[in-house]
């Protein structure tokens, strides 16, 4: 199977990285997730969530932190040949900023029910964003992605979305055992 011109296998390989970050975060109490920013077969930058428990804020979501670590790094690197790999679909803030800075591929794990970004429908806003031709691949690796979402919300020392949209959806989800298990 291809999306693109990467096999899906090759997404799950940087996705696992993307997941290693996310595990990264929630073992510090953190919303698990994780992203890492590809070029030509290397990972350029990566983040994971902070701020999401104790003095909470809406800015250092791990896309955000792995563009600027791949931004301060002043790499000569065309934005466009970029590709993010996030544990969850970047929120409206994440996938805007992603795309007004170049980015034209993005790869999620799992679905923001809540605030998810990428179906902005673009042609429909004003030229800068109407013009824009944005690849999106969904639910890579989204049973591992989801394992952590749903360890996070029930914890009970977690209590960052509880109680919302997100946080019943993704309790309510059932794993689906690996095609390959028996």
């Amino acid at each position: 199977m291809k999306n693109g011109d990467v096999t899906l296998h090759g997404h799950e390989c940087w996705m696992r990285l993307a997941l290693a970050e996310a595990h990264a975060a929630l073992a510090l109490g953190e919303f698990p997730v994780g992203c890492v920013l590809v070029h030509e077969g290397k990972v350029i930058a990566s983040g994971k969530r902070v701020h999401s428990s104790g003095r909470t804020n809406e800015l250092d979501h791990a896309e955000m932190l792995a563009l600027r670590g791949f931004l301060d790094a002043e790499t000569v690197i065309a934005t466009q040949e970029v590709t993010v790999y996030a544990t969850m679909e970047p929120c409206l803030m994440c996938f805007s900023t992603l795309i007004l800075n170049g980015i034209r591929k993005i790869v999620y794990a799992y679905e923001d029910v809540m605030g998810g970004g990428t179906n902005l429908p673009l042609s429909s806003l004003s030229p800068l964003y109407a013009a824009m031709e944005i690849e999106i691949v969904p639910a890579v690796l989204r049973q591992e992605s989801l394992v952590l979402f749903q360890q996070f919300f029930r914890n009970p020392d977690n209590p960052y979305w509880k109680g919302s949209l997100l946080a019943d959806y993704t309790l309510k989800q059932t794993l689906t055992p690996h095609p390959l298990t028996f």
